[in-house]
């Protein structure tokens, strides 16, 4: 087994803070937003229809333009691929499995046939090792999970084996990019999300080929990481791996750290493993602790039964102080909420899912980035993210509160006024401007259209408590027989 540094001092506090939140759930009966949303009823059949027919004029327009490419610049019609001139089907594999759960069962089954056809890894191109990870790997196992199709595992273990030469550091720290041809790696300086985010992937391909080099390699790097938190129990936005020195100490839950905390517990549900729990409960206790913004009014909420959108708050601190060093937030913060509900601090995730969607509601569409004690964006761009869908998603699921319908209904409503073109949908370059960018992620279908189409689907489409989401929103089976 890994060995991990305990710190004990942190296992009352844990105790004590979900005794209180747990408690404070059952008192919990009415939540406010701060206006009328959750008072209309929503058509959730009709909102359905309406994701899936948008899914497809996306990916129609994917296809028109550059089927075989990685993905759609939709203004100029014209193609991106990540890595120079060659590519690795990033959009149709990100999308596979997606495809089949909006119900396009003819078109994901030609779309399986072509990536088991025509895509290889066996090309001399350095990939960042995270994306590829969470996108292409992700994508294949589920999909394989979906169709049972071995074309894909097989790929999928042939890309696992091509990434494994980017966690040969003396740390285990992965390198951030790896030539898929030869091995070699590098860039050293990685962080937290980026060398912890691995072990959902990498433990599922584990489960299904029987290679226990993948889930060690992966659990490995997500341990070297909390083990080198700081002493008060953060950590920071950059790690060396070679040396495993912090070069960033900015401590957080936005991009660069976000998605660690999200594999720590999702790592104990989707394998059981319990030094993932481990590492969880001590590192939320010290995020609530020292990230978290809280007003009085969250402290209060037992006795009103009131959340009021703003109470509370994540920001950024120093990771050895815990001083507070910046007041921001944005969307990809928006992830939280989820990642608290399926703790079951659910009166966090609700406070907190009030704030995010209190951003959203400033210019109708979430900024990238956005200072919640001034109430000012401070980075304007949208280029299409989804986890303010997906923590949407994670408290309807958990409460059946008809506010989570009414909330995701009017974000969807933006979503399409402010991003649909005429041949797919497109980012934006400011929130406030409305200005539209070149270019759609894939993770537009892998994560977005998913989330929207799983808040308003009836859930037999998908039955949340048997599958494990990784980062890029594929679900993997927590039961492993083939």
């Amino acid at each position: 087994m890994t060995k991990i540094r305990h710190r004990a001092h942190g296992q009352n506090e844990t105790f004590l803070k979900n005794v209180f939140f747990f408690g404070s759930v059952l008192l919990l009966c009415v939540v406010s937003l701060p206006s009328d949303t959750g008072a209309q009823t929503i058509d959730k059949k009709a909102a359905a229809e309406s994701v899936k027919l948008e899914f497809k004029h996306a990916w129609d327009g994917y296809k028109q333009y550059c089927w075989g490419h990685d993905d759609l610049k939709p203004l100029s019609k014209t193609c991106r691929d990540w890595y120079g001139g060659q590519t690795i089907l990033m959009t149709p594999v990100d999308s596979l499995d997606s495809l089949y759960l909006l119900g396009f069962k003819k078109e994901a089954d030609d779309t399986r046939d072509y990536i088991a056809k025509n895509l290889s890894y066996d090309k001399d191109m350095s990939v960042q090792v995270f994306e590829i990870t969470i996108r292409e790997l992700g994508g294949l196992l589920s999909s394989y999970e979906i169709t049972k199709d071995k074309r894909l595992l097989a790929l999928a273990d042939d890309l696992g084996t091509r990434l494994l030469p980017a966690f040969d550091s003396v740390t285990g720290i992965p390198y951030r990019f790896v030539n898929l041809k030869t091995g070699a790696k590098r860039d050293p300086i990685s962080n937290p999300a980026e060398a912890g985010t691995l072990l959902i992937e990498f433990g599922t391909l584990a489960k299904l080929t029987g290679k226990q080099v993948y889930y060690n390699k992966a659990k490995k790097a997500l341990v070297a990481i909390y083990n080198h938190r700081s002493d008060i129990g953060l950590v920071g936005e950059n790690i060396n791996a070679e040396t495993a020195k912090w070069t960033n100490t900015d401590s957080h839950v936005s991009g660069g750290i976000d998605s660690y905390y999200e594999y720590l517990i999702k790592c104990n549900l989707l394998f059981g493993d319990t030094d993932c729990r481990t590492m969880w409960e001590d590192s939320i206790s010290k995020v609530n602790s020292h990230l978290a913004d809280e007003t009085d009014n969250l402290s209060k909420l037992s006795r009103t039964g009131k959340i009021v959108a703003g109470d509370l708050w994540y920001g950024h601190a120093d990771m050895d102080s815990g001083k507070r060093t910046a007041t921001t937030t944005g969307a990809l913060d928006a992830f939280f909420p989820a990642v608290l509900a399926l703790d079951g601090d659910l009166n966090r995730a609700r406070a907190l899912q009030d704030s995010l969607f209190q951003m959203w509601r400033l210019n109708h569409i979430e900024p990238e980035v956005y200072n919640y004690k001034t109430g000012k964006v401070e980075y304007a761009s949208y280029p299409l993210r989804p986890e303010i869908v997906e923590s949407t998603y994670y408290l309807y699921h958990f409460t059946k509160d008809p506010k989570y319908l009414a909330m995701g209904k009017e974000m969807w409503d933006d979503f399409v006024k402010y991003c649909r073109t005429d041949v797919a949908y497109a980012g934006l370059k400011s929130v406030e401007t409305k200005e539209k960018t070149d270019y759609m992620h894939s993770f537009v279908f892998a994560e977005t259209f998913k989330y929207f189409y799983l808040l308003f689907a009836d859930e037999k489409v998908l039955n949340f408590n048997d599958v494990v989401f990784n980062t890029e929103a594929h679900p993997m089976k927590k039961n492993w027989k083939n």
